[in-house]
Order: C-alpha cells, then sequence, then structure tokens
C-alpha cells in the first residue's frame, strides 16, 4: 500500500438541519470547544500520521478555502474537491477520483466529533491494500442514536466483523470509514449520487467488514447537537 493513507473529508454539504447558523457558515466550520469541527477532525487526522488529505467542498466553498488552505498550519497537505453543488457522498468521493489513490482511503465527515483514534484503521488499509477480495469496505460502527434508533447495519462477531443486512442487533454507521477507491472508479463524475444503495450492494456481495465503537461520538447535524458538544468543553469533560 502507499507509504501513508489518505483521507478524504466529506464537506460539501449545505446543511439544512443546522440552518440558521448554516446559511452564513459552511457547516464543518462551526465550532465546539472554540474550534471548528472540521479542523478537529484535520488535527485528529494528523495525530494519526495521516497527512494527505483531499476535503470536497460546494456550499459557502471559499470559506471552507479560506479557513484550511493547503493545511500547513494543522501538518497535513489539502486538496481540494470543488462542487457547483453538493453531489452527496457516493457523487463526492467520485467526482473526486483524480485526487485520490489506488487502494484504500479514509472517508469522513466534516461535521463529526469524535475522539476515535484513526490509527487504528492503519490495519485494515493494509490488509485491504494487500488482498481487497477479502474485503473493499470496512465501516466504524457506532450504537444507535437516538435520531436513528433502526440503526443501519447488523454487525457480526469478528475481528473485523462482517456486516449484514436482516435480523439481529443493529449498529449505525458512524461515517468513518475505509472504502477501496477501485468501487468508485466506473461511477459518474459531478453527478449526484448516494452512498447507501453503494453500500447495500457492497454488503450483499460480502465486501463489507466493520468495527465497533462505543466512544464518545457525534453527528452535529443541528444547532442543538452544537449547543450539546460545545456544552462538554465547558464543562470541562474534553479538551
Amino acid at each position: 500500500m502507499p507509504a501513508s493513507l489518505t483521507a478524504m473529508i466529506l464537506a460539501a454539504g449545505r446543511g439544512e438541519r443546522m440552518r440558521p447558523l448554516s446559511d452564513a457558515t459552511p457547516k464543518p466550520l462551526l465550532p465546539v470547544g472554540g474550534v471548528p469541527l472540521i479542523v478537529r477532525q484535520v488535527r485528529a487526522l494528523a495525530a494519526a500520521g495521516v497527512t494527505d488529505v483531499v476535503i470536497n467542498a460546494a456550499h459557502l466553498a471559499d470559506r471552507l478555502v479560506e479557513a484550511l488552505g493547503d493545511g500547513h498550519a494543522h501538518g497535513v497537505a489539502i486538496r481540494w474537491s470543488r462542487e457547483p453543488e453538493p453531489l452527496e457522498a457516493a457523487g463526492g468521493i467520485a467526482t473526486a477520483m483524480p485526487l485520490l489513490p489506488a487502494g484504500p482511503v479514509l472517508v469522513v465527515s466534516g461535521d463529526l466529533w469524535t475522539t476515535y483514534d484513526y490509527a487504528q484503521l492503519m490495519p485494515r488499509a493494509r490488509a485491504i491494500a494487500a488482498d481487497p477480495r477479502e474485503a473493499r469496505v470496512h465501516l466504524v460502527m457506532v450504537p444507535n442514536p437516538a435520531f436513528h434508533p433502526r440503526g443501519d447495519f447488523v454487525l457480526h462477531a469478528g475481528t473485523p466483523g462482517r456486516v449484514a443486512t436482516g435480523t439481529g442487533p443493529t449498529r449505525t454507521y458512524g461515517n468513518i470509514g475505509l472504502f477501496d477507491t477501485a468501487l468508485f472508479r466506473e461511477l459518474p463524475r459531478g453527478t449526484r449520487l448516494k452512498l447507501l444503495p453503494l453500500l447495500l450492494d457492497w454488503i450483499e456481495q460480502g465486501q463489507v467488514t466493520g468495527e465497533p465503537y462505543d466512544g464518545p461520538w457525534e453527528n452535529v447535524g443541528s444547532p442543538a447537537d452544537l449547543a450539546r458538544v460545545d456544552a462538554l468543553f465547558v464543562q470541562g469533560n474534553h479538551a
């Protein structure tokens, strides 16, 4: 595999549920504990040794580029994939393909807050690179949040476990995952494409593994979510 893992941060969305805050500020630039969400993501990637970062941007893209630039200030090298309009997760990855290497790429959402250590994914990235026939996608699965009580998929026991649909206890895809970029190579660029239908196909093909994560994690989608996470820093529960 490449000497280092590349990450793609998905940051193009309009953040409708975050309005009116996202009308003037890209949702990933909203701060918790005085630091923008996406800056916390970039710093966490750098701390894990992931220094090659691609970010897609559409809504208020100039604000994002102005805030993060080439990433040098945060110890990473950022390249930008601009979209004329938000293209959803799969469409954003497919459109960014000219910037992404062959093999596994770490894909994370720019509006997450978590203390997950991205370095934990390095062994799985190496395994995907060595033999993509075994699995081409690896998902970090979190307990089902209140806004999504039914969850997404079943995570079978094992290290890693197989991700499946059907009956059984479910978990939610935490918007942190490794994806073999070959899966996106033939998809159209500049087209809106959701990730879920593709994930369901890959799961049916037995190409998806996962791991449980029960630590701090928030999908910061609304002003109430933002206030709740920010309160953790005010209370001194997180640095």
